[in-house]
């Protein structure tokens, strides 16, 4: 044990050095070379404030309802069955039958709403009332396993016969 401690005493002796000649020499170096510029900071670009104002517009959250002069106005015609084109066009009837696939539904305080996959893969609330694909589809009734519709065809020009159709829940 003896050895052992000498041993250690005679190494760090070693270290034991006051010679700092080369540490004060790299500080100077460092500190005689040029110093470097700082990039200006970039100009902040003021942005106007927008107010929203939603007085007078419709809410996006609630869905169009058909008014009863329109289809007061549409059994008056007398025509016989044909498709009100003086109604904005909804969302889902810019898609064919085919492309669009039903993936569940939603029970809210409202009743029951279908949920409908379209073909550019965004998935749309449908309720009983709204329309759905190229035929003027009417959704009449909403299950839970399926969604179904009339659609108006027309046979020849000016004659228009209605045809039931439906969208499965899609597995």
């Amino acid at each position: 044990m003896p050895i052992c401690c000498a041993g250690s005493i005679a190494l760090l002796s070693g270290c034991a050095n006051d010679d700092l000649s080369d540490l004060n020499a790299f500080i100077a170096a460092e500190k005689a070379k040029p110093k470097g510029t700082i990039e200006p900071l970039p100009e902040i670009k003021v942005v106007e404030p927008f107010i929203f104002n939603p007085d007078g517009l419709r809410d996006p959250f609630v869905p169009l309802e058909q008014t009863a002069e329109a289809s007061d106005s549409a059994a008056e015609a007398g025509t016989g069955i044909k498709p009100d084109l003086t109604r904005p066009k909804e969302e889902l009837e810019a898609f064919s039958l085919d492309s669009l696939r039903m993936v569940g539904t939603v029970n809210a305080k409202t009743g029951l709403w279908g949920l409908v996959k379209a073909g550019d893969s965004t998935v749309y609330r449908v309720k009983v009332g709204n329309y759905l694909g190229k035929n003027y589809g009417k959704v009449i009734r909403i299950l839970s396993d399926k969604i179904e519709l009339m659609e108006l065809i027309s046979d020849k020009p000016g004659s228009w016969r209605e045809q039931q159709a439906s969208l499965a829940l899609a597995e």
